[in-house]
């Protein structure tokens, strides 16, 4: 999920919570939760692990889960650094952030933190866990692409950035042989841009002088 924005400077106040989770959130959780727990069975039923696979590197076992988490660690920290220099100069970005922003607001942190892990587990699971060993690295990123979409004008740039994303995580995959990088690189991009969402107001605040004139 992205989120950013320079022009955002002003920074709208927490709004109230209507509980831990609210009615989208909370069913966004239980549809990751039941997408991690088919998409584990699934795996187990081919005789699968949905957490690994023979990773191009020829890593195995705590070397295999060390690079990995590694490379997720700096996929996430890199990928978050980036949407925010989106959000200075892509439209669209901007775009996006006003059109996932009423899905976030007045969350509790607590309920974002839950949304950002369950997603992380429960697509990473599916396109990479399950889907990269049996059908391969371009058709799970576009499929992953294809069911990020969002009404408005920046419907196509955002399917194309989960495509993006998608091969990233994916690579990562292929490349160890773990998912616990990719996990780790989606939950930490989820939960930094959850709450960027959240907490920031893409429309400016109108400007007032001496109390009567407003621009």
């Amino acid at each position: 999920m992205m989120a950013d924005r320079n022009d955002l400077s002003a920074r709208s106040a927490p709004a109230e919570s209507t509980g831990p989770l609210n009615g989208p959130l909370y069913a966004a959780l239980a549809a990751y939760v039941a997408m991690a727990t088919i998409a584990s069975g699934i795996a187990v039923v081919l005789g699968r692990s949905p957490l690994a696979c023979d990773g191009w590197l020829g890593a195995r076992g705590e070397a295999s889960w060390l690079l990995s988490l590694g490379a997720g660690v700096a996929l996430g920290a890199i990928t978050v650094a980036a949407t925010r220099v989106l959000m200075r100069r892509a439209p669209w970005a901007r775009a996006l952030h006003v059109a996932l922003r009423p899905a976030v607001h007045g969350a509790t942190d607590g309920a974002l933190a839950a949304l950002a892990l369950a997603s992380a587990l429960g697509e990473e699971l599916l396109f990479r866990g399950l889907l990269v060993p049996l059908a391969g690295i371009v058709f799970s990123s576009v499929l992953f692409g294809l069911l990020h979409q969002v009404r408005g004008p920046a419907r196509w740039a955002w399917m194309a950035w989960a495509t993006v994303m998608g091969t990233a995580f994916a690579t990562v995959f292929a490349l160890t042989g773990s998912l616990a990088g990719p996990v780790v690189a989606h939950a930490v991009i989820n939960h930094a841009n959850l709450r960027f969402l959240r907490d920031n107001d893409p429309a400016p605040r109108k400007r007032r002088l001496g109390g009567l004139l407003k621009r």
